[in-house]
């Protein structure tokens, strides 16, 4: 951390006394300290102060809790989550962790051992603009470079990395939620002739569009109210370096424009200001939806997408290249071992089949979560009920023949239930097409579902926006799977 520079911490606590005693605490250590009592409240602070380590200190880790930590990780990826708590029960770590929680801390503590485990963190996370930081973090993405390479697909990845490295061609990395564009665009980054200028990252879909536009270009003083002084925006930051804009095509169309126009001529000009100006920015864009989609509907412009679009990187998904798996196991189970100070037991050959057939919708980022889960919790078993083929949303699947199956886990799927009843089917047995078509209708809501609750990790209210219904309609059809879940296991158990 350079000097006149301060970590800033949010402490996210119910309990006055409690409350009160983290931030003294943090204080002391001269952190930048702010506070909230709960998750709307947290959220709002977050936004405001940008916090790099939250201390999430709730009276205890229910339903409420977990939820806030979820919105939390939802809202800012990157930031680091203690939790804090009196409960140990492993079922609620084991979520904690799921969710996001980088430490689980049981209550009563030491101050002292609290201390320690900032200190930890501190060689981790840095303020922004430490040369420290930014050295630590290219070393860290050249060792996660090493693994692009493993397979035929992803040496055509390297190779063309390789070839734009040191251009000042614009880049857009498509792939899907998790694949790893960031450690793309930070492995061109580290190729260039600009990689001892800033790395600047900006999350397009993490920032509300009121907000992206000053974080962007910044603004001067009275450019509204509040703003009593000058504050630099992100191409400022990034200048002479490379821009890193993620998810890009959630950018507000109003937002467009003014990119377009710093991509054309170099020059933008701050909120309020009065003059343009001119910076030396290489842009590299990253998004996991098809722009061409964007530019039909009329959401995205026609004429950024082209700026963009001057060289294309495709990174295919995890399940397309599986014998990356278990390359990929071992560097996050040495990377997280290292990081906890922990030393669990390798993955049995069964695990790393079961790992290897699984699909990975959320790609490496749900394979690296699921190692830390393991390295926190310890626990094979419960890691490998969780990759059932189907992924039912109410249970965990062991699979037939494991030796972690429990009899409640043998769900039969709702599609192919009918089927395995007998092995013939009579003529008078057999489902009308009207049967046939509602069940094809249940069996893809159901892995829609799925599948989006997967990717807003299991933030409901989240899910319901992005599947468009009400949050009640999805809490109805929750319950609906549930109870077929919980009548198919009765049959099952019978």
């Amino acid at each position: 951390m350079t000097s006149g520079q301060k970590l800033k911490v949010l402490v996210v606590a119910d309990d006055i006394t409690s409350g009160r005693s983290l931030t003294a605490q943090m204080v002391r250590r001269g952190f930048e300290v702010s506070s909230a009592s709960g998750g709307e409240e947290a959220i709002r602070v977050m936004r405001v102060c940008g916090p790099a380590l939250v201390l999430l200190d709730l009276s205890s880790p229910n339903a409420s809790a977990l939820d806030v930590l979820g919105r939390i990780k939802q809202s800012r990826p990157d930031v680091y989550v203690m939790m804090l708590s009196a409960r140990l029960d492993p079922e609620i770590v084991f979520s904690a962790s799921k969710l996001g929680a980088d430490e689980y801390v049981p209550k009563p503590f030491e101050k002292a051992d609290l201390d320690l485990r900032i200190n930890k963190i501190l060689e981790k996370q840095r303020a922004p603009g430490d040369g420290t930081q930014l050295r630590d973090q290219v070393r860290r993405n050249r060792d996660f470079a090493g693994l692009f390479g493993t397979s035929p697909r992803m040496e055509e990845v390297k190779n063309t990395i390789e070839q734009v490295a040191d251009t000042t061609a614009t880049v857009l990395i498509r792939g899907e939620s998790g694949t790893g564009k960031e450690v793309v665009a930070r492995m061109i980054y580290a190729q260039s002739s600009r990689n001892d200028k800033p790395f600047v990252k900006v999350n397009c879909a993490a920032i509300p569009h009121e907000l992206l536009e000053s974080e962007l270009f910044g603004y001067e003083p009275g450019a509204f109210t509040g703003a009593n002084r000058q504050k630099l925006g992100k191409f400022d930051l990034a200048n002479a370096g490379s821009l890193f804009l993620d998810e890009v095509s959630e950018m507000h169309p109003a937002l467009q424009a003014k990119l377009l126009h710093v991509l054309q001529d170099g020059e933008f000009s701050r909120l309020g200001g009065k003059r343009d100006i001119s910076v030396d920015v290489r842009v590299l864009a990253a998004t996991n939806k098809p722009l061409e989609n964007a530019v039909q509907d009329g959401t995205f412009r026609e004429d950024l997408f082209y700026r963009l679009n001057v060289i294309t990187i495709h990174i295919p998904p995890l399940r397309e290249r599986r014998e990356e798996i278990p390359v990929f196991l071992d560097f996050f189970l040495r990377r997280y071992s290292e990081f906890y100070g922990k030393q669990p037991t390798h993955f049995t050959d069964y695990a790393i089949t079961r790992m290897s057939e699984y699909s990975w919708p959320g790609n490496i980022r749900e394979l690296e979560n699921l190692v830390k889960r393991y390295v926190i919790v310890g626990n094979e078993a419960q890691i490998i009920r969780e990759l059932s083929t189907h992924k039912p949303i109410m249970s965990s699947l062991g699979g037939v023949g494991s030796p972690y199956e429990r009899a409640s886990d043998r769900l039969p799927n709702p599609s192919t239930a009918a089927v395995s009843e007998k092995a013939s089917v009579t003529e008078a047995d057999s489902p009308s097409l009207l049967e046939i078509g509602k069940r094809a209708a249940m069996q893809a809501e159901r892995e829609a579902i799925e599948r989006v609750l997967h990717q807003t990790r299991w933030n409901r209210r989240q899910a319901a926006r992005i599947l468009k219904v009400s949050y009640k309609a999805l809490l109805n059809k929750l319950k609906i799977i549930e109870e077929q879940n919980a009548a198919q296991s009765k049959n099952v158990t019978a």
